[in-house]
């Protein structure tokens, strides 16, 4: 019986470990747009809600579902335009996209409360699909258990995305890839009543 080649067995699994670590280096690559290398301390907040606390009513399903008040401030030089999308991770079915912005003006800092649900935005900006197959906003809306978390994400980006028809968050994250500067998030909660 011959004894087993350790080097060969070392430099097959050698092998088999880089293929592995470059599949999955791809698939995080692909999971979101990754983020350029302008440093800056983008920050987004809003008076609607607490980072991190719960969601009033009135930006939910159960009240008259506006979207928040939204601020953000410290955007690098060099954006061209924002995009935002808002989804909640903890829904039943996977990850439920509630609201996808884009192009906002780099020189925009704020969007208000309520805007209205369809592709253009006043002032600048879009708002494509969201999970519930409408455009624009639709806020929380969890069946009945624990709460839920939301994120607002916002990104700046080197780039306008142009974009046109019914876009999804699949397709404005395809148009981030390689534009992202900077990004941030909002968190909040949402518990059905």
């Amino acid at each position: 019986m011959r004894k087993p080649n350790h080097r060969l067995i070392r430099n097959a699994a050698l092998v088999a470990m880089a293929w592995f670590l470059s599949i999955m280096g791809s698939y995080r690559e692909d999971a979101s747009p990754a983020v350029g290398s302008d440093s800056t301390s983008l920050t987004l907040t809003t008076k609607a809600f607490q980072a991190n606390g719960p969601i009033p009513q009135p930006y939910s399903c159960e009240g008259p579902d506006i979207s928040p008040e939204l601020d953000w401030s410290n955007a690098p030089a060099k954006t061209r335009s924002f995009a935002l999308i808002l989804e909640d991770p903890d829904a039943p079915g996977g990850t439920w996209v509630h609201w996808v912005v884009y192009d906002l003006p780099a020189g925009a800092h704020h969007l208000q409360a309520g805007i209205p649900r369809r592709d253009d935005i006043e002032g600048g900006g879009r708002q494509g699909d969201n999970d519930f197959g409408r455009v624009g906003y639709n806020g929380p809306c969890p069946p009945p258990g624990p709460p839920h978390r939301y994120f607002f994400r916002l990104y700046s980006l080197d780039t306008v995305l142009n974009l046109r028809g019914r876009v999804q968050k699949i397709a404005a994250e395809q148009g981030m890839k390689g534009h992202v500067l900077a990004q941030t998030e909002l968190m909040g909660t949402y518990q059905r009543k």
